[in-house]
């Protein structure tokens, strides 16, 4: 029987770079998203052609039943979950000064960043925890995608960094919690990755990337986050749950 995983954000940007990753290690998919099934067949009629099982469940995570919606969904389908990739999340509604954020915007996106993320993970972890018990070997994981927003300030993206680094907490939390289920959890913090989320501000970014901020002078790609999602899985960083794997391209060393 093949490993399952769960991708939120699974159809697009970072979360189809993890995918299409996940897929070639021979990993059945449960890929959630908010756009409708026809809107991403083919995504994942593509996903497919690996030769793995890939199942879409559509839903808000901000909402429980939704929420609730996907798990049934997946067990369903799958009978189990192996790993659960947290990637969903959404840019500021409008890149507002922290001094100019209104509530509603703050709202929405700390709903979906943080808190549909958050109890979306302990549902999981609580089904986790029962597989565990039942099987002392089979591979179980836990990957939160925050961002490297979750330690570097952007004043015009206040709520976001507070998500990111709420998200953050999360995972060394759980780490702690779920060690005695032999349930790694792990955190990775991207840099500048080329998805859409970026694509409005991409040629700002490239400008910087030109002047320094990062030593690969490039912006990532989502197949860099897939690949190392794909080695936590395969167990290739072992004694290594509630670390922080920052893929920046060197944007955080010390500088003098």
């Amino acid at each position: 029987m093949k490993n399952v995983a769960l991708i939120t954000g699974g159809t697009r940007g970072i979360g189809l770079g993890i995918a299409k990753k996940l897929a070639q290690e021979g990993i059945d998919l449960a890929l959630n998203g908010v756009r409708t099934e026809s809107e991403v067949s083919e995504v994942l009629t593509e996903l497919r052609k690996n030769g793995v099982r890939v199942a879409y469940f559509p839903g808000n995570i901000a909402e429980k039943a939704d929420r609730d919606s996907v798990l049934h969904g997946i067990n369903e389908k799958f009978g189990r979950i192996n790993f659960l990739i947290n990637n969903a999340g959404v840019a500021p509604r409008v890149r507002a000064d922290v001094l100019e954020v209104v509530e509603a915007d703050f709202d929405h996106l700390m709903d979906i960043n943080l808190k549909g993320t958050f109890f979306l993970t302990q549902a999981c972890a609580n089904w986790m925890a029962e597989i565990r018990k039942s099987d002392a070997e089979i591979p179980l994981s836990i990957v939160s995608i925050t961002s490297v927003s979750a330690v570097l300030a952007s004043t015009n993206r206040a709520a976001y960094c507070m998500a990111k680094a709420g998200l953050s907490m999360m995972s060394k939390v759980l780490a702690v919690r779920l060690a005695e289920f032999n349930i790694p959890v792990y955190e990775i913090q991207p840099g500048v990755i080329e998805t859409d989320m970026t694509e409005k501000v991409k040629s700002i970014y490239q400008d910087r990337i030109q002047a320094g901020l990062t030593l690969e002078p490039r912006m990532g790609q989502p197949e860099d986050i897939g690949k190392v999602v794909a080695a936590l899985l395969r167990g290739d960083l072992p004694y290594a749950t509630g670390q922080i794997l920052r893929i920046e391209g060197g944007m955080m060393v010390g500088r003098l």
